[in-house]
């Protein structure tokens, strides 16, 4: 089995329209969006190998919130990449990996985690995210794998699915699994 997080960008900041959309950085909101979801990661308590990220200032930006040490390979081909561009470059990884981080943009993660979730796996989470994938989200998928070269369609399951707003103290995370 290996797992796979998804993690989207912090909401990002439009003031300067003077700035290309690559090189956009994040909002005050994003900002807070992006330390609390780091401390959930941080709590959720796997250990995480990888991190494949776009290169996108909003994306930098929302991992160096993160303070995670784990290794990170900036991919130009994930900024604004569709779901069947990211599973291509997830199947790429190395098999000493048995977590990885995918850190980029929607609607690729969203359809990403559509497209790996098998149909008899779908669950309350599962709804949530077809729903929406929204800023600084972040989900866990066990995929029923041993080799990141044949993770495919229909290969996992959806255990875990935390927006900032879940995470309000009031409220909690909504987690399965």
């Amino acid at each position: 089995m290996k797992r796979l997080a998804l993690l989207r960008h912090a909401k990002s900041d439009w003031d300067d329209m003077a700035l290309r959309d690559f090189d956009r950085g994040l909002n005050a909101r994003g900002r807070r969006g992006a330390e609390l979801m780091a401390r959930h990661i941080t709590d959720h308590g796997i250990a995480w190998d990888l991190v494949l990220a776009s290169p996108a200032e909003r994306v930098r930006c929302t991992l160096a919130a993160s303070r995670l040490q784990v290794p990170v390979r900036f991919e130009e081909a994930l900024y604004l990449a569709d779901g069947s561009t990211l599973m291509n470059h997830v199947q790429r990884v190395g098999d000493s990996h048995e977590s990885v981080m995918v850190a980029a943009h929607n609607p690729g993660l969203q359809e990403l985690a559509l497209m790996l979730v098998a149909e008899e796996n779908e669950n309350l989470l599962f709804a949530e995210v077809m729903k929406k994938f929204p800023t600084c989200a972040f989900a866990v998928l066990e995929l029923d794998i041993d080799s990141w070269a044949v993770i495919a369609p229909g290969c996992g399951r959806l255990v875990h699915f935390a927006r900032p707003r879940d995470l309000d103290p009031e409220l909690g995370p909504v987690s399965i699994g």
